[in-house]
């Protein structure tokens, strides 16, 4: 039965880790190097993520440097960035790729407070339905009399505490990315 403790308890901070990953790439009007982390560029034929072939930094609040070890893919990254839908346009100088962020508007602000709701609930989902899962493997368990009906009370209000310590993590995470946004 530890082991679907264990298996319940990895799982529900997986989609709490999976959740603060996407947040990292919303672009909340300040630079952050993580908006590239989906971006891929076509380098020898091979999709290589820009943090591989450049060196990224924030030269300001809203100002993100892409300096590429080798000059000669400026002009893929640059392409690979328009291609994406980070709605920044870059501006090359020849040697280094600058992304300024600009403001966010208030609709914009208040739209990217509803993807991360919706974000937040399709992971509130994820972490219900590995509870759902655990406790049918419980059910079974002892269905199989391999624990008794004490045993399974137990089991379950186990899982529904770790149900409600994860969904609880992932209320924190959205009301701080929302205040990110809103205070920007």
């Amino acid at each position: 039965m530890e082991t679907v403790f264990a298996f319940a308890e990895e799982k529900m901070t997986k989609t709490v880790n999976a959740l603060k990953n996407e947040f990292a790439s919303i672009r909340a009007g300040r630079a952050n190097a993580a908006v590239l982390d989906k971006i891929r560029v076509d380098y020898y034929g091979t999709p290589t993520p820009i943090n591989q072939m450049a060196a990224i930094s924030v030269a300001e609040a809203r100002i993100l440097n892409i300096q590429p070890w080798d000059v000669s893919t400026l002009h893929a990254i640059e392409k690979a960035i328009l291609a994406s839908d980070i709605g920044i346009n870059p501006s090359n100088d020849g040697r280094v790729i600058r992304l300024v962020f600009p403001q966010l508007t208030e609709e914009r602000r208040k739209d990217l407070c509803k993807e991360i709701k919706k974000m937040a609930e399709e992971s509130r989902v994820s972490v219900r339905s590995t509870r759902r899962d655990c406790i049918d493997k419980v059910k079974k368990m002892e269905k199989a009399s391999e624990i008794t009906e004490d045993d399974l009370k137990d089991a379950e209000k186990k899982l529904q505490d770790f149900t409600d310590k994860y969904i609880k993590e992932i209320d924190k995470v959205v009301e701080e990315k929302e205040q990110e946004i809103m205070s920007i």
